[in-house]
């Protein structure tokens, strides 16, 4: 699966060292796996051209892990959604926000924070600039967050709200084919088995 010429590689971050608490903003660490996983993911991202990062630790740890003696650009708009009030809770005490759907849960704002559409704008843009490097100059990954990568795929599904819809587990990827007129989604939660 190596990546393709136009392609943007979305990489979640390793599992986060979170000890039970939300943390968008918060820099916490992260949990890299042994040496067979990172073996397994660097031989299917060796072609990527550039290597892109959040800036929060938990993603530079894991670009560092995935892409050793490379250079990371780091761009800060790819920082995880800011959960303001609700940012370092304890999960069991976040409020139930399940019954919303679709673009109403997209437009939630935590108290003091920024919604899912907010994050999705500030993004967006991010995300364009890397698509655009991958169609000038090859395969793009990008380690960042579930939430940028669901901001991803809502823009390439022409609704940021439908991203909401996809699962985004710790170290999968997804590929977007990158073209002029828009993207071309390859791949959505693909873990390297």
């Amino acid at each position: 699966m190596q990546p393709g010429a136009n392609e943007l590689v979305l990489i979640r971050h390793a599992p986060s060292d979170h000890a039970g608490r939300l943390a968008g903003r918060s820099d916490v660490g992260a949990i890299l796996p042994g040496d067979a996983q990172a073996e397994r993911l660097r031989a299917l991202l060796g072609g990527c051209r550039i290597i892109v990062s959040s800036p929060a630790r938990r993603c530079r740890l894991t670009a560092d892990w995935l892409f050793p003696h490379r250079p990371v650009l780091e761009d800060q708009r790819l920082w995880e959604q800011d959960f303001g009030a609700h940012e370092g809770m304890p999960f069991a005490d976040i409020p139930d926000i399940g019954a919303l759907e679709g673009r109403e849960l997209a437009a939630y704002r935590p108290p003091g924070g920024e919604s899912f559409d907010d994050m999705a704008r500030r993004a967006g843009p991010a995300i364009l600039d890397h698509a655009m490097r991958a169609i000038e100059l090859g395969p793009v990954a990008v380690v960042a967050h579930a939430g940028t990568v669901r901001a991803a795929i809502g823009m390439a599904l022409g609704e940021p709200s439908l991203g909401l819809r996809f699962e985004v587990a710790p170290l999968s990827l997804t590929r977007l084919g990158c073209l002029q007129e828009g993207f071309v989604i390859g791949a959505t939660n693909w873990m390297a088995g």
